[in-house]
């Protein structure tokens, strides 16, 4: 097998989506994931807790690596951990469908209240990001979708809604 540049052990686009999301399940793929891209994530502690097309949930929790001056959680970890997951499913969408560059055009986060627990995040417009990758793929021009991530504390109160606007392009 080639090398992929990836740091999952096996090259993941020969399976498909569903191999990757199992794959991204793993918390030891997860956290090298993390460590080869986004080394913030793992320093946090954000773990994913659930994947699939049309849904992500991840958490980071409330300690000291993620605390402010203010007892509550940097609003940059809150930002972190919503982003992922939305690229988790976009990335989840793009498997197969040869190179497609992700970009972040645009973001928009409304704090409700204190982060002072762990929070989750949930996005489930999975749907939204699979048709703008596939608009692009049909298309070759790029393609924008917005999505949105949901923080809550365990009692269920929002903390953060967290708009995400993802730009696709497929690359030649």
């Amino acid at each position: 097998m080639k090398p992929t540049g990836e740091v999952f052990p096996i090259e993941v686009s020969a399976f498909g989506s569903e191999r990757l999301r199992a794959l991204l399940l793993r918390p030891w793929v997860m956290r090298l994931y993390f460590l080869r891209h986004l080394p913030s994530l793992l320093f946090w502690g954000v773990r994913l807790r659930e994947v699939d097309e049309d849904k992500a949930v991840v958490t980071i929790p409330f300690s000291w690596r993620t605390q402010n001056p203010f007892r509550s959680t940097y609003f940059a970890a809150l930002c972190g951990a919503a982003e992922i997951s939305t690229g988790l499913l976009a990335k989840i969408h793009t498997e197969g469908k040869g190179r497609i560059s992700m970009l972040i055009t645009h973001l928009e986060a409304h704090f409700v209240k204190k982060a002072t627990a762990t929070t989750t995040f949930t996005c489930l417009q999975g749907a939204v990001l699979r048709q703008a990758i596939q608009r692009a793929v049909d298309s070759g021009q790029p393609q924008t979708a917005t999505v949105t991530s949901t923080g809550t504390l365990p009692s269920g109160e929002v903390v953060v809604e967290v708009q995400f606007t993802w730009s696709f392009f497929r690359k030649s």
